[in-house]
């Protein structure tokens, strides 16, 4: 996790699923859970940049399904997406933390966050850098959205 994307290992099952917004901190979470974890950390900015082409397709896929309101095709998808993780963070699984925990019930969810001023500037600072293909998940359930 951090300059690579994880890599899935078996047998291993998510534990702890990170409900912060993008730009809360969730790099430093991801690289502290796969220490005391000791298994790979799903960070959505990395896998999605820094991974195969699959995981943004991937993505895509879950969540116009769940836009949709197919949450059948959703938690299939959202476990094929998860499976071999020990933590999931950031965007877009953030967004998913009801279907997230359907599928691992017992796993604990964390809530990482900062100063909203300091997260605006920050996300426009990241936005006029480049065009964030999921910025429309990470803020959908935002009031005033």
């Amino acid at each position: 996790m951090g300059q690579q994307a994880s890599v899935p290992q078996p047998d291993t099952q998510l534990q702890v699923i990170g409900a912060g917004l993008s730009r809360t901190g969730t790099a430093s979470f991801s690289a502290a859970l796969e220490i005391l974890l000791d298994g790979p950390i799903y960070h959505g900015g990395t896998q999605t940049t820094m991974g195969p082409p699959v995981e943004i397709k991937s993505w895509n896929q879950i969540l116009r399904t769940w836009l949709a309101g197919d949450r059948a095709t959703t938690l299939s998808l959202l476990r094929r997406r998860t499976t071999g993780y020990a933590a999931i963070t950031d965007a877009p699984a953030s967004q998913l933390v009801p279907e997230l925990l359907a599928l691992y019930p017992d796993s604990k969810v964390i809530v990482t966050v900062r100063d909203p001023d300091a997260w605006v500037k920050s996300m426009q600072q990241i936005s006029s850098l480049v065009q964030l293909w999921f910025l429309g998940a990470v803020l959908l359930p935002l009031p005033g959205t």
